[in-house]
């Protein structure tokens, strides 16, 4: 788990720092598409393997989050983020894992989740 996570900070860090340089040539909502397509879909992918996962690593993966905040309302390293991730109707990474968890679940249950053709061979 730990080089997954390692894996996935470098690259939505990374992604990050490519569209720092260009904030102010998007309005807002473009980037916010922006930053949801590029770090938030990282942080989202394999969101079931990573149930139980430590503090440390949970800690590693809410740190995007909250950069990502940061540079979409332009704030300060050391301003409050719980405010602009209200805002940004976005969850905390545990209640993101729990979260993307239970809609798989459900989805399971409805009969409404993607079939998997491997699964009938």
């Amino acid at each position: 788990m730990k080089t997954h996570v390692a894996n996935t900070v470098r690259g939505c860090f990374s992604a990050l720092s490519q569209i720092h340089s260009i904030p102010w040539s998007l309005p807002r909502h473009a980037l916010v598409t922006l930053v949801r397509a590029l770090v938030v879909s990282k942080v989202d992918y394999c969101n079931a393997v990573l149930v139980g996962i430590p503090k440390y690593l949970q800690k590693r993966l809410q740190s995007v989050l909250n950069a990502a905040a940061l540079l979409i309302y332009s704030a300060k390293k050391y301003d409050h983020i719980t405010p602009l991730l209200r805002e940004l109707h976005w969850l905390r990474v545990p209640e993101r894992i729990q979260f993307r968890l239970c809609v798989l679940a459900y989805r399971c249950m409805t009969g409404t989740a993607p079939p998997y053709t491997w699964l009938t061979l």
